[in-house]
């Protein structure tokens, strides 16, 4: 991978982390559904990206089916899942996306991963798992039906957007707004209470966090991420998301005082060699 295109990665990455302290906030500290959260998001990106909109690009089904997946699916299920699952054992779950994209990469797109590369997936996913995995937190509930659901639908979603061709990322963006603004409003109006009263008592700052989600995490790290998964394999820009992960709990140790013990330190340590296994390891020739 180039260094331009890493340095772009670790932006995006650094973007989404901070995506997790402000969604903490907002659904935390100002007691806003995050079924409505989301949504207005997809609306405000819709609204942005809808001159981009059309022509529909072909096959129509394709962009459709992920923007559900990414948005609804990715978002949508791990806000219903995060109801009733801890947020330790749902970070746990949501990784299993990365081994879940690597093998459907495999499968579906014919890419080859290599002992390096698979090394290095090895060990990113094993000290991820260690940095947030914590037996006192980890509780099985329903909830993480619905994580799990996420994994899943994120997987899919980064292995079709790989055979996604002639499709700028604004006009990418804008499918992702309309195929995920109407199934979040709709699950928003069918289980969620007092919606609209609450944002409102949120006031300024739950008006602000929607902007940040949906210019900063949606339109730009979406955007670059689109380019960046068009461009390299889609195993190896899934496995270093894993540094999303890591920077979220960084700014967990920087912004709200949370702990940073030796299993952190260890687990970080494993991620980053597995981050270096693979940024070194030779790119596989397509089969």
């Amino acid at each position: 991978m180039l260094l331009r295109d890493f340095i772009l990665l670790m932006v995006v990455c650094l973007v989404w982390a901070t995506n997790f302290i402000v969604t903490k906030l907002v659904l935390v500290h100002l007691d806003v559904p995050p079924l409505l959260f989301s949504s207005l998001r997809f609306a405000l990106l819709l609204l942005i990206a809808l001159p981009w909109l059309l022509p529909w690009p072909r096959p129509r089904w394709r962009i459709a089916v992920v923007g559900v997946l990414m948005g609804a699916g990715g978002f949508g299920l791990v806000s219903i899942g995060l109801m009733t699952a801890t947020p330790s054992s749902a970070a746990v779950v949501t990784q299993l996306g990365v081994p879940i994209t690597a093998l459907l990469s495999v499968a579906l797109l014919g890419e080859r991963i290599g002992w390096r590369r698979g090394t290095g997936i090895a060990l990113a996913f094993s000290g991820a798992i260690v940095v947030m995995y914590d037996p006192g937190g980890f509780a099985l509930s329903v909830g993480l039906i619905f994580v799990l659901g996420s994994a899943f639908a994120s997987a899919f979603s980064v292995v079709l957007m790989k055979k996604m061709s002639n499709v700028e990322p604004l006009q990418f963006q804008a499918w992702v707004g309309l195929a995920s603004v109407i199934p979040l409003a709709l699950g928003s109006v069918s289980v969620e209470t007092d919606q609209f009263a609450r944002a409102a008592a949120a006031g300024w700052p739950f008006f602000l966090a929607v902007g940040y989600t949906a210019l900063f995490v949606s339109l730009l790290g979406h955007s670059i991420f689109f380019r960046l998964v068009q461009k390299y394999e889609a195993n190896l820009i899934s496995t270093l998301t894993l540094m999303c992960p890591l920077m979220g709990i960084a700014l967990g140790v920087l912004i709200t005082g949370d702990p940073f013990d030796m299993r952190m330190i260890v687990g970080t340590v494993v991620v980053l060699t597995g981050v270096a296994v693979i940024l070194t390891a030779p790119r596989p020739p397509a089969t």
